[in-house]
């Protein structure tokens, strides 16, 4: 716990406030596609989790999907690489380690599934997202914007 919050492996008892934090990063799906996938990612943590941040009363402040990639993954050199999704703090959460908290404990998921290596990507015009990916550690790797962070 710090500040009031804590990282756990999200849940269906998360779904919704979840659901309303991707609609925020990916606006251009609804509601409906959002719960659609929010299941899928449920039904397969063998190659996908996602964490959350939650305040005492269980109040959702931000999330983290990552997935097991077996494909290539640009820059990196191993496979499989755990693969960053999607990474979402809402504004007035901001500035508080919940981002780094989140990606810290993808890092664990996929280093206990002996991966090496974190990779990640951002929309070309992301620059906030480009400047997080850094603080967290990763390098850019090329443009068309992808990130890798080495888990040593």
């Amino acid at each position: 716990m710090n500040g009031g919050w804590s990282i756990r492996e999200a849940d269906e008892g998360v779904a919704d406030d979840w659901a309303s934090l991707r609609a925020a990063l990916w606006p251009e799906a609804d509601r409906t596609e959002h719960a659609l996938e929010i299941r899928q990612l449920l039904e397969r943590p063998e190659r996908m989790r996602a964490f959350v941040a939650a305040d005492a009363r269980g109040a959702v402040a931000g999330f983290a999907e990552a997935a097991l990639r077996v494909d290539p993954v640009n820059g990196a050199d191993t496979s499989p690489v755990g693969f960053l999704e999607g990474l979402y703090v809402r504004p007035e959460s901001r500035r508080q380690g919940i981002g780094r908290a989140l990606v810290q404990a993808v890092e664990r998921w996929v280093r206990s599934l002996g991966c090496r290596e974190l990779a990640s990507d951002a929309l070309l015009g992301n620059d906030a997202g480009h400047a997080a990916h850094v603080a967290y550690g990763f390098e850019e790797t090329e443009r068309v914007v992808y990130f890798l962070k080495r888990l040593d």
